[in-house]
């Protein structure tokens, strides 16, 4: 792909997406968009760049975010986070959400959806401890063809060996050919949604414990900003935000700070609110 090409992709993708693309990533592009050229007509990668001009088609701006996304993902990613949230963020809200027995979780960047499922399992493997509670768990992603393949729920052998225990995948999954399809008890349990992280978050609602991984990664630290204080207005002063592990929000925000219990778990700056 010419430089000038590249500039232009850069740019749509970080005004479109907020995913910030470094030039050593010009042979990536031209792999992952010589297929979509094709689909369209076009000759190439550049060629379909090019066509993009002042005012370029969402079909096609879609189709593009898409294709340079990297959507990599698979059930208890890294562990710590989801030993955090049974072990730390849980006692907590059941002590703190005693009396309206409701809890809201967020997801953000989903991907195919093993993050939400894998909280599901755990809030479900819990038992009775939830009885009479009601708790949304809310999955978004940029992608519509991550969250139609989320929101399935099939997932191959490969997929599931990758950080799902046992005991989970005979107990929450059942046999479908060569996939396996998670039980509709847990299915059920997600709210999938369209949701670019760019826009303003409020028609999702208030969050009580937000996921958020492995996605400020790609942006630039301005927009990483940007995001975390459009979050953390969502949330109360005891909510819980897990980033993942190559992330942090120092340097980059004052709207969380680390929280005292759970290693990687954040909580939102009260004398910034205060200020504010």
């Amino acid at each position: 792909m010419s430089p000038d090409q590249f500039n232009l992709l850069s740019e749509l993708l970080l005004k479109s997406s907020g995913l910030y693309l470094t030039p050593d990533k010009t042979y990536l592009a031209d792999v992952r968009l010589n297929p979509v050229a094709k689909q369209n007509g076009f000759e190439d990668a550049d060629d379909l760049v090019a066509s993009l001009g002042v005012f370029p088609k969402k079909e096609l701006v879609s189709q593009i975010t898409e294709a340079m996304t990297t959507n990599e993902s698979f059930f208890f990613r890294d562990g710590a986070p989801f030993e955090n949230f049974r072990d730390v963020i849980v006692p907590h809200m059941m002590k703190t959400r005693a009396a309206s027995r409701r809890m809201r979780i967020w997801c953000a960047a989903c991907s195919s959806g093993q993050e939400p499922y894998s909280l599901a399992m755990i809030i479900d493997d819990l038992g009775t401890q939830f009885d009479g509670w009601h708790i949304d768990i809310v999955a978004t992603d940029i992608s519509e063809e991550m969250l139609a393949k989320a929101k399935r729920g099939e997932y191959t052998d490969f997929e599931v060996n990758r950080g799902l225990p046992e005991s989970f995948l005979q107990k929450y999954f059942e046999r479908n050919n060569a996939h396996w399809t998670i039980k509709q008890e847990i299915r059920r349990k997600i709210d999938f949604r369209a949701f670019n992280l760019l826009d303003d978050p409020k028609e999702l609602g208030l969050f009580d414990v937000v996921f958020c991984r492995n996605v400020l990664i790609y942006f630039e630290p301005d927009t990483k900003a940007a995001v975390l204080d459009r979050i953390v207005k969502l949330m109360p002063d005891d909510g819980f935000l897990t980033l993942g592990a190559a992330e942090t929000v120092v340097g980059i925000s004052e709207s969380f700070l680390l929280s005292p219990v759970g290693k990687g778990l954040y909580r939102p700056n009260q004398k910034v609110r205060m200020a504010g």
